[in-house]
């Protein structure tokens, strides 16, 4: 029995196992496999497994007439690529906007659309460079963001901290990456090339800046692929993404992917909740500030639960004229609903007096003790099933890893009025680390 006499429904599911190509190569045996192979149904299910597409829109966002002919959209839009790449970085971009729009979506209007190869052309004609087929591919997608027109100064609060890649805060250093438009990157890279030493003889462009009054650069290699950040002074480029790792996902693009990869793992650290949005008054950004163990410690103590966590400061670390790695840290804490519970005293609310850290260094011995009263100038008051409080601090170690832990004071009650003797809450260890993906 020949595939002529198969019926329809089984037809269907030979032809969804081909590739869409041989699928449509199908169509030009006879009417009958014409008919088959142009099945709306058939190119939904190509649509979405290889571009997540529920409806039938080409690549610039366009409905089609039909899925078949979005596919085709697809596929010619992006002819001049390989498609296996086309779809990782589809893939990825969706995964990030994705996440965004459920947790961050306020961030979704400074997304710009995706630049087109003309937009390309004429980026590299102007800075004489070749944009790996990677980024090439992220800047067709997603022509980075629209830029508040005033940084922010440290002196008034920002209307907004929207920057796709996140940041931290720690007194009046603050910090917010916004990916750059390719306009932005020529006029950024341009500045930079007159002033930088390392990028007068180089094809390294800056692809990625902080919306605020510091300077925190990211650098892609045009020629290598490698992504970079600046540290203190730009006196030295620090890796983003470890060099095993670049060309790893896909052999074919070996050297060249360091942007993607850089991307991708931001966008899995959404989606898993390693990071996550965080409000700061008004104000709400993406932190990066860890969120999940090993990089984040959790620990109660009476109904006292303390979150801490580090992130390293590039900007800041000096590692020219002498090793300097800086270090910021996050401290959330929170009372449970049922209170706390001391000298046999049910209390709903509980007072910070004393803080004592233990700062150690990578061969375990102690760097610092740091006690004194208060923490950043305040005594938070906790109260039972509020939010957390959460305020950031710093510390500089001469060593590339290191690690923190301690203890709070806390009052009953509060400390005009006590309930009850003073107790210790515990702060778990948690490490100080120069990580292998540097945002």
């Amino acid at each position: 029995m020949g595939l002529e006499n198969v019926g329809g429904l089984a037809m269907a599911v030979v032809l969804s196992k081909l590739e869409p190509r041989d699928a449509a190569s199908v169509s030009c045996l006879n009417r009958r496999f014409h008919f088959w192979a142009a099945d709306e149904r058939l190119w939904s299910h190509f649509c979405f497994q290889e571009l997540r597409l529920s409806s039938p829109i080409d690549h610039q966002g366009n409905p089609s007439p039909s899925f078949k002919a979005a596919y085709r959209a697809w596929r010619e839009g992006f002819s001049m690529y390989p498609w296996p790449l086309v779809v990782r970085v589809k893939t990825c971009w969706d995964n990030l906007k994705e996440c965004l729009s459920v947790n961050f979506p306020e961030i979704l209007p400074t997304l710009r659309r995706g630049a087109s190869e003309d937009d390309i052309r004429e980026f590299q004609q102007s800075l004489e460079v070749k944009l790996p087929l990677p980024a090439r591919i992220l800047y067709r997608f997603f022509d980075g963001q629209d830029m508040p027109k005033q940084k922010f100064n440290g002196s008034s609060p920002p209307v907004g901290l929207l920057g796709i890649m996140g940041g931290y805060s720690f007194y009046d250093h603050e910090v917010n990456v916004y990916l750059l438009p390719l306009s932005h990157v020529i006029a950024v890279t341009k500045y930079f090339k007159s002033h930088l030493t390392f990028m007068e003889i180089s094809s390294y462009i800056a692809v990625a800046a902080t919306s605020t009054y510091r300077d925190k650069l990211f650098f892609l290699n045009c020629e290598t692929g490698r992504m970079f950040v600046g540290s203190g002074n730009f006196c030295e480029l620090l890796p983003c993404v470890p060099e095993a790792s670049v060309g790893s996902a896909d052999s074919q693009q070996k050297d060249e992917d360091g942007m993607l990869l850089w991307v991708e793992e931001h966008a899995s650290r959404l989606q898993n909740g390693s990071i996550r949005v965080r409000q700061k008054g008004s104000i709400r950004s993406l932190s990066l500030f860890p969120e999940r163990p090993p990089l984040c410690s959790i620990s109660t103590t009476n109904g006292v639960t303390v979150r801490a966590s580090a992130v390293f400061v590039p900007e800041i670390s000096n590692l020219q004229d002498e090793e300097e790695y800086m270090f910021s840290y996050s401290i959330r804490m929170s009372l449970a609903p049922s209170g706390c519970v001391v000298d046999g005293v049910n209390c709903s609310s509980c007072q910070l007096y004393w803080r004592h850290w233990t700062i150690r260094g990578d061969d375990g011995n102690v760097v610092y003790n740091v006690n004194g009263e208060a923490v950043i100038g305040q005594y938070p008051l906790l109260r039972s099933g509020e939010e957390e409080f959460v305020y950031e601090s710093c510390t500089y170690l001469d060593t590339s890893e290191g690690s923190i832990e301690g203890h709070f004071t806390f009052v009953p009650g509060n400390l005009m009025e006590p309930m009850g003797s003073p107790f210790e809450v515990e702060v778990s260890r948690f490490p100080l680390k120069v990580p292998d993906y540097i945002f």
